[in-house]
C-alpha cells in the first residue's frame, strides 16, 4: 500500500477511537439531504456512496454568483477548468489527466451523454452552459466505466436541470456585464392537468475578453520562412452568441425532456494557435430523452428504461483562418490566407433498461442492458489547400469543397451493446461492499470489461471511510481512428482503448453539527495512451497509436464550516504528482497544487455577500517544451446580492478577477503561443431576477 493510502488508514483508526459511544441523530450529524445518485444509479447519502463524489446545489451556485458551469466546477477538489486555444473551449483537468481535446471526462445532462463523435468530447464549439436552470451538479472523479461505459475515465459530471418540483411559478432575469455581455432568461414550472412541466429559455451574447496575444504560431513561421504575416500582437476572438432551451414533462413514472443548444463562437487564439479574427464556429445540439421508472413494480423489484436521441452539427459560416494572408511554406505562399472548414453532422440513439431487486437478504442488486447507435452520417470540408506527403500544405487557388476528393474523414458509424451487474452487499450493520462489472461490445474495435469494488465503513455516527478500486476505458474518438487526409495526424483503425486503474481511500468526518471534513487519497495508472507518433518512412507525417503510460497519486482535502452569524465557509485543497512513464518526467499542464476558498455571509435577511479565492499552482511543462513553468495565479471574485424579504425581485453584482491579476493557462508544446493563453481581466456584471 502506498504512503498516502497507509497514512489515511492510520488516521481513520485514530478518529474512530476518539468518537463518543453516544448515538446521535444521523440526519442531524450529516445532513442526509446531500444525496448523490451518480455513484450507483440510485440516490443515497453522500457519505455512503461508493465513490469520491461531490454535489453542488442551486443554492450553492447562487452563493457563488456563478453564471456559467465552468465557474462552478472549479470548486470541486481535484478538478481544474483549463482552456484550449481554439474557441477557448473548457478543459476539465481531473487529477493530473490532461489532453488537447479533453475526452477523458464524461459529461451527462440528466443522465444523457453530451459526447460528440469527432474528437470524443462535448464538442469543440461547446461554449459553456448557463446555470439558471441547473438544480444540482453531481461530480465523481472515480472511474465510472463499470456503470457508464466509455469516457467515464477520469470522472463523470452529471448536470441535473430544474424539473417541475423545483419551479413554483415563473422567473425572468437579465444580466449585463463587461465585454458586451448580455443575457436574458425565462423559466416556468407548473401543472398541465395530471402532468407537470418545467420550461426554460435563455439568450446570451457578448464580445468576450480581447486579451492581447504577444506572439503566435505564425510568428514562429515568420521567423522560420522569412515572412511577415503574423497578426500578433493582436486580440483574442472570444465573441459568443447562444440560445438554450429546455422542456421537461412528468406524468407519474414517465419523464420526457427535450433540450436545444445553439452556439456561435469566435476562434479564441486560433485553431492552429495563429490568431484568427474572422472564423466562426456554429454548433447546434438537440437532445430528446424519454424515460420511465417504477420503484415498486413488484415486491422488492424496481425497473426503468430510457430512450434518447441526439443530433449535433458543427458548421463554419465563416471558414477558419488557419494561417493569415501572406503565410509562406516551402510548398508556396497563401496570398489571402490558409482557410479550412471541417464540418460534421451526427445522430446518436441510446436505449437502456435496468432491474433492481432487494428480495435477497443484505443485497441490493441492479442489472442493466443497453444499446447505442452512433452515426457520424455526413462530413463536408471546404479548404484552399492540399497536403504534400511530408504534411506541408500546398496552396490552391480558391476555397472549394473537397468532400468527394480528399475529405478529412468520411462518414463513420459505430454501435455499442453492453450489460452490467451491480451488488450493494450489506456485510454488517456498518459495512457495505459494492461490486460492479460492465461488459461493452464495440462494432469497430472489440470488447472491454471493467470492474469496480468499493468498501464503505460507517465507523461511527459521524465518521465514514471508503476504500475503492475501479477500472475504466476511453474508446478511440473517430478522428483517432478514421482521419484520412491530414498526414500530420492520420487515423489508425487498429488502435485500442486507453485504460485506467485507480485505487482510492476517503474519510468523511463531522466533528460538530456545523463542521464537516473530507480527506481523499488516490493512485492511478493510465495505459495505452493514444498519441501521434512519426511514421516509419521519414518525412511522411504522424499517425495515432497506443503509446506511453502515465501514473499519478494525490491528496484532496475539503471542508465546510458554519461558524455562526450567517457565515458559511467552504475550502478545498488538492495536490497531485503525475509521471510520464516513457520520459520519467511530469506530463505537464495540470496544476500540482490547487486551493479554493468560498466565504458566503448572509449579512441579513435581505443582503448576502460572497468572496471566492482560487489558487492554481505548480503547472510544469511537458517533455520537449523548454519554456519556464507556467506562472501560478490567484483569482479573487466578489459578489453582492440583495433580495428584500417578501419581495418578488432580487439584484446581484459580481466582480470577477477583482485584483485584475495576470492569469494564464498553458498552451500546447512546443509553445507556438509562447506566452500561453491569457484569461479575462477584471470584469463586472449586474443581474436582476423577478419571480412571479
Amino acid at each position: 500500500m502506498s504512503k498516502p493510502l497507509l497514512a489515511l488508514g492510520l488516521l481513520l483508526c485514530g478518529l474512530a477511537q476518539a468518537q463518543s459511544s453516544e448515538e446521535q441523530d444521523l440526519a442531524l450529524a450529516f445532513g442526509d439531504s446531500a444525496l448523490v445518485s451518480i455513484a450507483t444509479g440510485s440516490a443515497q447519502p453522500l457519505r455512503r456512496a461508493p465513490a469520491v463524489a461531490a454535489v453542488i446545489t442551486a443554492a450553492d451556485i447562487e452563493a457563488m454568483g456563478a453564471s456559467d458551469l465552468d465557474q462552478v466546477l472549479e470548486r470541486v477538489p481535484g478538478l481544474h477548468v483549463g482552456r484550449g486555444s481554439g474557441t477557448y473551449t473548457p478543459l476539465y483537468v481531473a487529477r493530473g489527466i490532461y489532453s488537447q481535446f479533453n475526452p477523458q471526462i464524461l459529461m451527462l445532462q440528466n443522465g444523457v451523454p453530451m459526447t460528440t463523435l469527432l474528437v470524443g468530447n462535448r464538442g469543440n464549439g461547446w461554449g459553456g452552459l448557463p446555470v439558471q436552470h441547473i438544480a444540482r451538479i453531481e461530480v465523481m472523479l472515480s472511474p465510472g466505466s463499470a456503470l457508464y461505459g466509455s469516457d467515464a475515465y477520469a470522472g463523470v459530471i452529471n448536470i441535473v436541470t430544474k424539473g417541475p418540483r423545483d419551479l413554483h411559478g415563473g422567473e425572468a432575469g437579465l444580466r449585463l456585464g463587461s465585454f458586451g455581455a448580455r443575457d436574458a432568461w425565462l423559466q416556468q414550472g407548473g401543472k398541465l392537468g395530471p402532468a407537470e412541466y418545467a420550461a426554460f429559455v435563455q439568450r446570451g451574447r457578448g464580445k468576450g475578453a480581447r486579451n492581447l496575444v504577444e506572439a503566435d504560431a505564425q510568428s514562429f513561421n515568420d521567423a522560420t520562412f522569412g515572412s511577415h504575416a503574423s497578426l500578433a500582437p493582436g486580440a483574442l476572438n472570444n465573441g459568443h452568441d447562444s440560445w438554450d432551451a429546455n422542456l421537461d414533462l412528468a406524468l407519474e413514472g414517465w419523464r420526457w425532456r427535450i433540450n436545444y443548444k445553439l452556439r456561435e463562437l469566435g476562434t479564441g487564439a486560433g485553431i492552429s494557435q495563429a490568431l484568427d479574427p474572422q472564423g466562426l464556429y456554429r454548433t447546434e445540439r438537440l437532445v430528446s430523452d424519454l424515460s420511465w421508472q417504477q420503484a415498486a413494480l413488484l415486491p422488492d423489484l424496481s425497473a426503468g428504461f430510457g430512450l434518447s436521441a441526439l443530433h449535433y452539427s458543427q458548421q463554419f459560416p465563416r471558414p477558419l483562418q488557419i494561417y493569415p494572408a501572406g503565410v509562406r511554406f516551402p510548398t508556396g505562399v497563401f496570398a489571402d490566407g490558409m482557410f479550412g472548414a471541417p464540418e460534421t453532422w451526427e445522430r446518436q440513439w441510446r436505449l437502456h433498461a435496468y432491474l433492481g431487486y432487494e428480495g435477497l437478504a443484505h443485497h441490493k442488486l441492479r442489472a442493466g442492458l443497453g444499446y447505442e447507435d452512433l452515426d457520424l452520417y455526413r462530413t463536408r470540408e471546404l479548404k484552399n489547400f492540399a497536403f504534400a506527403a511530408n504534411g506541408l500544405p500546398i496552396p490552391l487557388p480558391t476555397i472549394t469543397d473537397h468532400s468527394d476528393i480528399d475529405p478529412f474523414m468520411r462518414p463513420q458509424r459505430r454501435s455499442v451493446a453492453y450489460a452490467y451487474l451491480q451488488d450493494d452487499w450489506q456485510l454488517a450493520p456498518d459495512w457495505t461492499l459494492t461490486l460492479g462489472l460492465r461488459h461493452d461490445r464495440y462494432s469497430d474495435f472489440g470488447n472491454t470489461t471493467n470492474p469496480r469494488l468499493a468498501l464503505v465503513w460507517e465507523a461511527a455516527y459521524n465518521l465514514s471511510a471508503k476504500l475503492l478500486y475501479g477500472q475504466a476505458f476511453r474508446a478511440p474518438a473517430f478522428n483517432e481512428q478514421y482521419s484520412i487526409s491530414n498526414p500530420v495526424a492520420r487515423g489508425n483503425p487498429a488502435i485500442r482503448p486507453e485504460t485506467l486503474a485507480t485505487r482510492e481511500a476517503q474519510l468523511i468526518w463531522q466533528p460538530g453539527r456545523h463542521l464537516q471534513l473530507s480527506l481523499a487519497a488516490f493512485e492511478h495508472r493510465l495505459r495505452d495512451l493514444i498519441r501521434t507518433t512519426p511514421n516509419a518512412q521519414p518525412g511522411t507525417g504522424t499517425t495515432f497509436n497506443n503509446t506511453g503510460d502515465q501514473s499519478g497519486r494525490g491528496l484532496e482535502l475539503s471542508g465546510s464550516w458554519d461558524p455562526g452569524a450567517g457565515l458559511h465557509l467552504q475550502l478545498s485543497l488538492s495536490q497531485q504528482r503525475s509521471r510520464d512513464e516513457s520520459s520519467g518526467r511530469s506530463p505537464g499542464y495540470a496544476p500540482r497544487r490547487h486551493a479554493y476558498l468560498l466565504a458566503d455571509w448572509r449579512v441579513s435577511e435581505a443582503w448576502q455577500l460572497g468572496a471566492q479565492l482560487n489558487r492554481v499552482a505548480g503547472r510544469e511543462r511537458p517533455p520537449g517544451d523548454v519554456r519556464p513553468p507556467v506562472a501560478d495565479y490567484t483569482n479573487v471574485d466578489l459578489s453582492l446580492r440583495h433580495a428584500p424579504q417578501g419581495a418578488r425581485w432580487s439584484v446581484a453584482a459580481l466582480l470577477r478577477n477583482a485584483t485584475d491579476s495576470d492569469q494564464r493557462e498553458p498552451s500546447l508544446a512546443p509553445g507556438r503561443l509562447v506566452n500561453d493563453l491569457p484569461l479575462a481581466p477584471r470584469s463586472l456584471s449586474v443581474e436582476l431576477d423577478f419571480r412571479y
